[in-house]
């Protein structure tokens, strides 16, 4: 939504400290401007021989600069983000309008090149190391969600699912370790993806960001230094999401915005819809926003189910394989296996995504000396998804560790890491999949946030609020299977991998009825949270802080199972088969899912009794902290100097409810866990000259531990290969790092800047697994829970966290911004801004009792962004770039060392036409290239485990505002 950024609540409501001598105007505004970041525009002639009046003590931009003009022959106002300077005598009018910022003079501007201004002024005048995005940025940009719109900030990565961002990864360290607050409170939600292989049902403290829109905010904060008012957590970095307030505005404002949307493969044309209204009332202010949209999305291709070391029987391999290969297959034992893909399968993610976000605000701002402000957000994402998939995968199947039934192997392709990529087959078992998903996220969040300044040098700031996500999802599977059909693949060396068959897998009647299922999953994740502190302003320079909190966190989850098969059984019914209309590689029959579930009779809601075991379980924090901090902000001759130390107590308490693995029985439990510590922190940045800042910050912060890894709980996955066992540990300790970093910082006035930055975080108690292959029936779980026919003895992976011995990341990030104005006209109006991050990180990973070091969880060790803007007030345009190099999103399985994903280049673009100054028509385009998704398995051979593709997308509508 293109409203106004915060600027106005800025000078009116922050507070800054000034100690400022008698001098020429000109050298007090440049000062004046240091302290509050804000722009200074004034003519030559204005400031000629006046003097400033001195000024020292707390107060706001607003005041000081009425008392620094106070009898001099300067009119001085703030509109906006500038501060308008001029002679009150009419001899002294001059048309040019002149920026005096840093001893740089420009001309002033607006738009996106203002907002991009606006941002580097507020991470200028901060202490430690801060990233911000304003709403003109983040409302104009071609951003589909909120996790869309912070990858344009240094050192932030982020992942895809259906053709959308999802979650955040912040200098190197994965989802996990970066904290997410929304009007000052932590929050937490959570919603799934339709790919297996990604997780599906999350169930993390990874924020998904798809549930927001990104019209919600008018702010976003990135803070990659902690310090000890900051509450503890997120070791990576703090989120900071800041909705829209009414006193943001200067009186009344209403603002619609309408769009279509279009993707090249789902061919639907879709709304995306916002309206804002705002107004006062004397001290009272109300807001209310709105933002709808609705999406057709699809993510297709090829994927495998993982790999695995595979042996034939003989009478599997057919005459045509030379004899030293037969041998191979048929004999090794060992590493000397051949590796073989599960299924090859064709696969599609259709998916119809609904995205509802409310806000609303209510505001009491009788004067600078006090703010109350309650906010609402409620927010709601709905996904409507159909998944389909064609493999390999029937009774006699490619994917599982042994063929021994009826398929005979007639042609094979084996590469120099023992893998199969290509292979043909007679006697194979075909399925395919039909899955109806329905799952919706519910999002709500009351904060009561509030500032009064109790005397001149005594101030309170406390905070209350309550949040709950609720994620609930359903659906129901229905497989067919194709019975001694031959089958070929290839290309699984390559990005374009195919099967061929040699029946018509279009044909309805080819096919019969193999497995129906049916899944609920629900997800509760809630914070109760209340802090508050006082800063005493000791001197001119300094302010002591002292505060603390008390956080309650909770969360719970189950899961709901039933699968029916009907593999081999006399007298199946006729199913009901159709053909796949959503975009694939090929076309294939596929069951209809409904129609199947009632010919069958399984329509009834899952019970308890259906819950799988392992996946029911609660966990409950309670945190309280406190807190004590000195801020400095004054100068040592020449150079500013702001500062802030402190240190930080916490104390968390844990209970853990589950159904744990005791010995080899499974038992209900209650376990209990306490923890507590000190967190340090300091930040340092001195202004060198106006236009250098160098920042230096060193601090200890923590990460309490996954959720899943805290359960008192083990979960299982039941497959015809073998499966998977995880469980949990509720006695880790929280992850602990000390971190330092520093940035050399130069600022050309507005037109741009440049920044180098370096960082190192030592994790002195890092989380890692330990995977170990065992005996099903040596694990306690029930043998009832195995597929028909599956010998108890089936080799299961066991997992479970530990607390390893620790992990380092390091990194430098640089970013560079700069408008083209020493161009000549019209080229002037072009920019630029990009930014690069390395970062390096390892940690140890034990495969079967061997320890592997790996990179950390989705860590890309180069990462960068690039924007070119042409910005006029009339029309203009822009084309960014995000890249990330590979990352590893899990420890892999089967024996494969990491599981990770290739490198990423996704390019975005938009433009715009002011009619007038109250309409803006917009063009945008999403995912330029139709950029690939790959995900492999094992670090050297690079096994492919899927391809996918999800469409470029094009969006154009109109902005009004009155």
């Amino acid at each position: 939504m293109p409203v106004q950024a915060q600027q106005v609540q800025d000078a009116n409501v922050r507070v800054f400290n000034f100690g400022m001598a008698a001098q020429p105007m000109t050298e007090a505004l440049l000062a004046y401007s240091r302290t509050t970041g804000l722009q200074v525009a004034s003519s030559p002639a204005a400031l000629a021989g006046v003097q400033s009046a001195p000024i020292r003590g707390r107060m706001t931009a607003d005041e000081a600069l009425r008392r620094m003009t106070e009898g001099t022959p300067v009119k001085a106002r703030i509109v906006g983000s500038t501060v308008m300077v001029e002679r009150q005598s009419a001899q002294a009018a001059d048309s040019a309008t002149i920026i005096y910022e840093d001893a740089q003079p420009e001309i002033v501007v607006a738009g996106y090149r203002e907002s991009l201004a606006r941002a580097e002024q507020i991470k200028k005048a901060a202490t430690g190391s801060v990233d911000v995005i304003l709403a003109q940025d983040i409302a104009a940009f071609p951003d589909q969600n909120l996790a869309e719109a912070l990858q344009r900030i240094p050192g932030v990565t982020i992942s895809r699912d259906s053709g959308e961002g999802r979650q955040i990864s912040l200098r190197g360290l994965g989802p996990d370790f970066t904290r997410t607050q929304l009007n000052g409170m932590e929050v937490l939600t959570n919603t799934s993806t339709g790919l297996d292989s990604r997780g599906t049902f999350s169930r993390t403290r990874a924020f998904d960001y798809s549930i927001f829109a990104s019209e919600l905010f008018n702010q976003v904060t990135v803070e990659k230094s902690y310090t000890a008012q900051q509450d503890e957590g997120g070791i990576g970095g703090t989120v900071g999401l800041r909705t829209a307030k009414p006193f943001d505005y200067d009186g009344s404002t209403v603002v619609v915005s309408a769009k279509g949307q279009f993707n090249q493969h789902t061919k639907k044309l879709t709304p995306r819809v916002v309206g804002l209204i705002s107004g006062q009332a004397g001290d009272f202010g109300g807001l209310l926003s709105v933002a709808y949209s609705k999406a057709d999305t699809v993510e297709f291709g090829y994927r495998n189910w993982n790999w695995s070391q595979i042996n034939f029987r003989a009478p599997n391999v057919g005459p045509a394989i030379p004899a030293d290969v037969r041998n191979l297959l048929v004999n090794a034992r060992g590493a000397d296996r051949v590796w073989n893909s599960r299924a090859q399968t064709y696969a599609t993610w259709f998916n119809q995504r609904e995205r509802l976000g409310v806000t609303g605000a209510l505001q009491y701002h009788p004067d600078d000396k006090t703010d109350v402000t309650l906010d609402v957000l409620y927010g709601r994402l709905t996904n409507n998804r159909e998944t389909y998939a064609l493999g390999a995968a029937g009774t006699n199947n490619v994917s599982a560790n042994d063929i021994t039934g009826t398929q005979v192997l007639t042609g094979v392709t084996i590469n120099k890491f023992n893998s199969i990529t290509a292979a043909s087959f007679t006697g194979v078992d075909m399925r395919t999949e039909a899955r109806d998903t329905l799952d919706t996220t519910d999002f709500w969040q009351v904060a009561l946030g509030a500032k009064h300044s109790l005397t001149d040098t005594v101030h309170a700031d406390l905070h209350a609020g309550w949040s709950r996500s609720t994620f609930q999802s359903g659906y129901q599977q229905a497989q067919i299977e194709a019975v001694g059909k031959g089958y070929s693949f290839s290309g699984l060396d390559t990005e374009t991998p195919r099967n061929a068959y040699d029946f018509d897998i279009t044909d309805g009647s080819a096919w019969d009825l193999f497995q129906a299922e049916s899944r609920d999953d629900r997800m509760v994740s809630e914070f109760f949270n209340v802090k508050g502190e006082l800063a005493w302003d000791v001197s001119d320079s300094s302010t002591l802080k002292a505060g603390g909190g008390y956080k309650v966190f909770e969360n719970s989850a189950s899961q709901r199972r039933r699968v029916n098969n009907y593999d081999g059984r006399p007298g199946l019914p006729d199913v009901p088969t159709t053909v796949l209309s959503r975009p694939s590689v090929t076309p294939y029959a596929v069951a209809d899912v409904a129609a199947t579930m009632q010919l069958l009779g399984l329509t009834a809601p899952l019970t308890a009794a259906n819950t799988t075991v392992g996946s029911d379980f609660e966990l409950k924090e309670k945190s309280i902290a406190a807190f004590a901090q000195y801020n400095l902000d004054t100068s040592m001759g020449d150079v500013g100097v702001r500062a802030n130390i402190g240190v930080r107590y916490y104390r968390t308490t844990l209970e853990s409810l589950g159904t744990a693995l005791v010995g080899t029985t499974l038992t209900p439990v209650s376990i209990t866990n306490r923890y507590d510590g000190f967190l340090p922190a300091a930040n340092l940045a001195l202004d060198v000259t106006p236009s250098i800042v160098v920042r230096v910050s060193a601090n200890r912060n923590l990460n309490r531990p996954a959720l899943s890894d805290m359960r008192a709980a083990a979960t299982i996955n039941v497959a015809n290969f073998g499966g998977t066992i995880s469980a949990g540990n509720p006695n880790l300790t929280p992850f602990i790092a000390d971190s330092v970093e520093g940035s050399f910082e130069y600022y050309d006035g507005k037109r741009g800047s440049f920044a180098v930055g370096l960082f190192y975080k030592k994790m002195k108690s890092f989380i890692t697994t330990e995977t170990t292959p065992v005996p099903y029936n040596t694990t306690g779980f029930p043998v009832s829970l195995l597929l028909p026919g599956q010998d108890p003895a089936i080799l299961y992976n066991y997992t479970r966290p530990v607390n390893g011995e620790g992990a380092s990341i390091k990194g430098v990030e640089i970013a560079a911004k700069r408008d083209f104005d020493f161009l000549p006209a019209p080229f002037d109006r072009l920019g630029m801004v990009a930014n690069v991050t390395f970062a390096d990180g390892t940690t140890d990973v034990v495969y079967s009792g061997t320890s592997v070091t790996l990179p950390l969880l989705d860590l890309s060790k180069v990462s960068s962004n690039a924007t070119l803007y042409y910005d006029t007030p009339v029309w203009g345009g822009r084309a960014s770039a995000a890249m990330r190099s590979k990352y590893r999103r899990g420890s892999g399985g089967n024996g494969n060392i990491g599981e990770y994903f290739t490198p990423t280049t996704n390019i975005d673009a938009s433009a715009y036409v002011n009619v007038n100054e109250n309409l803006r028509l917009t063009l945008e385009a999403v995912n330029i290239t139709d950029q690939n998704i790959i995900q492999y398995a094992d670090k050297d051979a690079k096994r492919l485990m899927t391809d996918t593709i999800s469409g470029r997308t094009i969006l154009f509508g109109a902005t009004m505002r009155f």
